[in-house]
């Protein structure tokens, strides 16, 4: 315990019925075995709060029966007071509602909080008392019990962590263009008038505009040729390797003019893929019947045999289904040249009307103030119903500090991703809405959620919560949750690079670890680094011992 030589208001009330005109030294003498012990002995700012415990033991006869005594505790900071409710206490023979203090010895323990003001981290914790006899007052100086107040915790990155999404621009475009020939039963001629058919003519012109465009480079052409399941698995393979061959005579003819880097030639034979397909999406009648015996049977020639067996229906889907999978696909692979920033930008001058949502959430990540990044995303907003847009916009909101406003946004985004509810989770903590804060935080689940929630715990003052939050995270904010948790080992190992912070709490690990040459070195470069960290330097009470 730690013990308190003072003239005290304990010390006044043992001497109030004495008749001895003693001095006021023989007086203090009185109050040597009085024990006065603040726990902490040097406070620190807990969730906004100051925390305190007295603990005060008086021996028999300091307590007067007839006398009471009021204590007020006070936190003295420079510029300010912040002062605690006032205690009051009496003697055993006296009628009244105080908290009694035996002339027999007793001991008293009071668990005080202040609530932090901005000022008060370098302050002292002092007792002011008066004490009341026989109808007389009689004030008591000022005893200083514990210094304050660490305020460690304010290093706490407290705007939340949260990143934009990737605009999701793509400097090179793969693209495809197809055409398709479809051949008669059991035939591999290409008939003329395929030659004719819009899913051949649009592909003869697409390769025609790609051969011209100098933003196009044409890679190469698949060829991929099918038989419908009818007529034998072998019958069907041999059919499909030949209309292979005549698919790529059909190339040559329709891109005489065009250099592919390379043609790829596969053939597939039976295509049950393609008709299981094709009955699923078509209006047969009894298809779900069909469909069954495909996942019932996978050996091609009892699938063909069953399917024969449903006549009506099959009748049907030699109509309907099979012309369809009588085919080759001619697939050719391009690569785009996409716009440049420069020439987005040239672009966007004339409109937003030829943009579609990549290229504007583009021009949103390369706008130069924030009125011209609002303005790209609402415009995305509206014309595509934009969740991406929906949530960066909730971001250079919640930057610009205007929280309801980007939590409104992400309130819209219906189907949350764990970036959204990451931040959502920070709208909450910003309202200190806790409940939801650790809701959104632990369905997140990713490492910006588990760093929040670290730093929410430290707001709150739960700092072993905030530690377990923070384990296996590096960065300050982790090793923020570690020190002041008590875990000096793993906040160290959380600490990454050089940054004015990080060395600002370097400095207070190896402070507190009584390295006072170490803090000072690391304290000398974050002071350096940052005139605001010296500024909050000179009146933190961690390095204390270094101003010794």
């Amino acid at each position: 315990m730690k013990r308190i030589l003072l003239f005290s208001a304990l010390a006044v009330l043992s001497v109030l019925s004495s008749s001895c005109a003693k001095s006021i030294t023989e007086k203090m003498k009185l109050a040597e075995n009085i024990g006065i012990q603040c726990t902490p002995e040097v406070l620190e700012i807990k969730g906004g709060n100051i925390p305190a415990t007295l603990t005060v033991t008086c021996p028999k006869g300091y307590f007067h029966p007839k006398a009471t005594m009021d204590v007020t505790p006070v936190l003295v900071y420079e510029g300010g007071e912040i002062p605690f409710h006032t205690l009051q206490y009496q003697g055993e023979k006296v009628k009244d509602n105080f908290k009694v203090v035996s002339s027999a010895g007793a001991t008293v323990t009071e668990r005080l909080s202040f609530k932090y003001k901005p000022g008060c981290e370098k302050a002292r914790l002092e007792l002011r008392s008066v004490i009341h006899y026989n109808g007389k007052d009689y004030p008591v100086d000022p005893v200083k019990v514990a210094d304050g107040c660490i305020a460690t915790y304010q290093l706490a990155s407290s705007d939340g962590l949260y990143s934009v999404k990737p605009d999701g621009y793509q400097a090179v475009l793969q693209r495809t263009t197809e055409g398709r020939i479809l051949y008669e039963v059991g035939s591999d001629k290409v008939r003329k008038d395929q030659f004719e058919t819009n899913s051949m003519v649009n592909y003869k012109n697409s390769l025609d505009y790609l051969k011209e465009d100098e933003r196009t480079t044409i890679k190469g052409t698949q060829i991929v040729a099918y038989a419908s399941p009818e007529g034998g698995k072998d019958y069907n393979a041999r059919l499909s390797d030949k209309r292979a061959g005549t698919a790529q005579k059909a190339l040559d003819t329709v891109a005489k003019d065009i250099e592919f880097t390379g043609t790829e030639i596969k053939s597939v034979g039976q295509d049950w893929e393609g008709f299981q397909e094709a009955v699923s999406k078509s209006n047969i009648e009894d298809k779900d019947l069909i469909l069954r015996v495909l996942s019932m049977y996978s050996d091609p020639a009892v699938r063909e045999s069953e399917i024969r067996n449903l006549s009506q229906i099959y009748s049907e889907i030699n109509k309907t289904v099979f012309p369809e999978l009588r085919r080759a696909r001619l697939v050719t692979s391009t690569e785009f040249r996409n716009w440049s920033d420069d020439e987005l930008v040239e672009m966007s001058q004339k409109g937003l009307d030829r943009f579609d949502e990549p290229s504007v959430l583009r021009l949103a990540t390369i706008a130069t103030t924030p009125e011209s990044k609002e303005t790209l995303y609402k415009y995305a907003i509206h014309e595509f119903n934009s969740d991406t847009a929906r949530y960066n916009l909730a971001m250079l909101y919640l930057d610009q500090g205007k929280t309801s406003l980007g939590g409104a946004y992400l309130s819209k985004i219906k189907d949350p991703d764990a970036d959204v509810l990451n931040a959502t989770g920070v709208v909450a903590m910003r309202n200190e809405d806790w409940d939801l804060a650790a809701k959104c935080f632990e369905k997140a689940g990713n490492g910006q959620a588990r760093e929040n929630a670290a730093v929410m715990n430290i707001i709150k003052g739960d700092y072993s919560a905030a530690a377990q939050a923070a384990k296996g995270l590096k960065g300050d904010n982790a090793a923020l949750a570690q020190l002041l948790a008590g875990n000096t080992d793993a906040a160290e190992a959380a600490l990454e690079g050089d940054g004015a912070r990080t060395e600002y709490i370097r400095a207070i690990l190896a402070a507190r670890r009584g390295r006072t040459a170490e803090a000072r070195r690391h304290l000398d470069a974050a002071c350096a680094a940052d005139p605001a960290l010296k500024e909050r330097a000179a009146k933190d009470i961690e390095f204390a011992a270094l101003a010794n």
